[in-house]
């Protein structure tokens, strides 16, 4: 019998993982990506919890190492660059993991080792959906059609094929959580090295300085605001000499490396800015459609952890359809609507815990972050320095525990 068909919308970490896995447990796989070309690039992301076993089950730890961005640590530092204090650093989760990847050579490493039966179509969107009993058809804006036995969603944000198929009021719930982050490549000085430097102003503004592995530094601009005071907000995001005039407003005498960081940010090809949002929802499946990676819980940055729950999220995928609908041998067997939907069911059962305990940020924890006054950046560096002394530090370093879990991953069956 023929093998069941997947769609999948997105070409990052989840749609690739899911795309791996789906293939070696047997599907055929369509991927569809808007972008004309594989993205690369990109800030960090980094294997954390349950995704180290992930990675070691499709056998790319060592490669996923061999691409780390060199970063050993991560310091606060001060205006005038000195270190105040340095984050916990033990294990393989600290404040800088142990696997610290690039997002555009952790995709590119998935993408290079996809099984043979995966193809990947660059250059296209999904424009209508239609779920059936029997297979969901989704056409896209090349006036490709495919009968699939399966979607799966696995965009940003703001995915627009999600709004196709979970479009009622109580479907998703974006939380904007007030904090606006530019990121951009940047040449690297001679003042820079090996560790992921942290600098906290009063305004609630942040600038952060990160080695890579090809030459450059990776530079993020982030701060809090509220509404109409944030100086992105009525700027084109396209128009680059527009985002770093209303970054130099909004950073006027923050000192470090601010000013390196606008020059930077003035003329390199990759500036991206985002409002950071989280996406909530209660059911991240829908007949045959299933949605993973940020479209489904986009945990930002503040939460942590997205890649490695992009990440495992495309094993759980593959395995919760594996056990509904495949015999002893992986040839196909049961692909109704019904056995989908059961295991689209045990998808979104695994997958919700781990992604809860993500999204879970505390109350203050944005004002704490990025403190408006002066005396609020005193307290800040108070609690700083306690909480990273030595009778505390332990405690310090389960923040950045994050995707992990006591339970066992659910067992797959690889197509022979």
């Amino acid at each position: 019998m023929s093998a069941p068909h997947a769609v999948i919308s997105g070409a990052s970490i989840a749609g690739l993982s899911a795309a791996w896995w789906l293939r070696r447990t047997g599907w055929d796989v369509t991927v569809i990506e808007r972008a004309p070309a594989f993205r690369d690039g990109g800030q960090n992301v980094d294997v954390r919890g349950v995704a180290h076993e992930v990675l070691e089950r499709m056998g790319l730890v060592d490669a996923v190492r061999a691409a780390n961005t060199t970063e050993t640590g991560t310091v606060l530092v001060t205006q005038d660059g000195s270190v105040r204090a340095e984050l916990p650093g033990d294990g393989p989760d600290g404040a800088t993991a142990e696997l610290e990847v690039l997002r555009g050579d952790f995709a590119r490493i998935l993408l290079d080792d996809l099984p043979d039966g995966v193809e990947v179509v660059y250059g296209d969107t999904i424009t209508s959906v239609t779920d059936r009993d029997d297979a969901v058809t989704v056409t896209t804006s090349a006036r490709r059609r495919f009968d699939a036995d399966l979607l799966v969603v696995a965009e940003g944000v703001r995915s627009s094929t999600r709004s196709l198929v979970f479009n009622a009021p109580d479907d998703v719930d974006p939380r904007d959580l007030g904090v606006t982050m530019a990121f951009g490549t940047i040449p690297r000085t001679a003042s820079d090295d090996d560790r992921w430097r942290w600098y906290t102003a009063v305004g609630g503004r942040q600038v952060h300085l990160r080695p890579d592995p090809h030459g450059t530094t990776r530079a993020i601009l982030a701060y809090a605001a509220e509404g109409d005071q944030d100086d992105l907000g009525d700027v084109d995001s396209r128009d680059r000499s527009a985002v770093v005039a209303a970054l130099a407003r909004r950073y006027e005498g923050v000192g470090w490396e601010t000013d390196r960081v606008l020059a930077g940010f003035a003329t390199t090809d990759d500036l991206y800015v985002d409002r950071l949002t989280q996406i909530r929802m209660p059911s991240w499946r829908r007949g045959r459609v299933a949605l993973v990676g940020d479209a489904a819980w986009c945990v930002t940055p503040m939460g942590g952890g997205g890649a490695s729950l992009a990440l495992t999220s495309g094993y759980v995928l593959a395995a919760s359809l594996a056990a509904q609908l495949f015999d002893d041998t992986a040839a196909r067997d049961d692909t109704s609507s019904a056995s989908v939907e059961r295991a689209l069911a045990a998808f979104d059962d695994w997958m919700r815990p781990l992604v809860d305990d993500v999204q879970g940020i505390p109350s203050g924890v944005v004002r704490f972050a990025y403190p408006r006054s002066r005396v609020g950046l005193a307290a800040r560096w108070a609690i700083d320095a306690l909480l990273l002394s030595t009778p505390l530090r332990s405690l310090a370093a389960r923040v950045t525990r994050v995707a992990d879990t006591d339970r066992p991953l659910p067992p797959l069956t690889v197509a022979s």
